[in-house]
């Protein structure tokens, strides 16, 4: 990352904070679960869509959470 690129990510980083984080509770969970939901049904299946890679880095963290916290169910 340049040194131009860091300093725009860090203009930008307080405004992206609150949305993109790694979900440590329950509720920043459901939280995150919630913002997913919205971008599904925003950006559906356009891979082209501004916001798709965004949908894809929350699915990951969404993800990430239920691997670690929530059982599988038998």
């Amino acid at each position: 990352m340049t040194t131009s690129e860091m300093e725009t990510v860090e203009q930008v980083w307080p405004t992206l904070a609150p949305l993109l984080f790694v979900p440590h509770t329950e509720r920043e969970y459901d939280r995150l679960v919630q913002m997913l939901d919205s971008l599904i049904d925003v950006v559906g299946e356009d891979e082209t869509h501004p916001l798709a890679s965004l949908m894809e880095v929350i699915s990951v963290l969404v993800e990430k959470y239920e691997d670690e916290h929530i059982p599988e169910l038998s």
